[in-house]
């Protein structure tokens, strides 16, 4: 099961602003055709990251849009790997 009932949001700062800090869950970044990036933790915080340049391969990979799951559970490490071992984003470290 890839990511559950997500709405894409454009991967630009004025819709990683929005979200509420705070907000710990998995997240990934794609465009059409290709998942770029899966990853976990505090959701604004990560993302502007990303968008900041903190991983160039993701940038170079010209992404357009990001989902999330927030998840208060223990089991976040669990859901990024089953989400990367599912969508095999391009710029994830090969898991398992």
């Amino acid at each position: 099961m890839s990511f559950v009932n997500q709405v894409p949001r454009i991967f630009n700062r004025v819709n990683i602003l929005a979200l509420n800090p705070g907000q710990n869950g998995v997240y990934g970044i794609y465009r059409q055709g290709l998942w770029i990036y899966i990853g976990k933790g505090d959701i604004r915080a990560r993302l502007l990251a990303h968008i900041d340049g903190d991983n160039p391969a993701i940038l170079r990979q010209n992404p357009t849009h990001w989902v999330d799951e927030v998840r208060a559970d223990p089991h976040m490490s669990t859901r990024e790997k089953e989400l990367i071992l599912l969508c095999n984003p391009c710029c994830n470290q090969r898991i398992g």
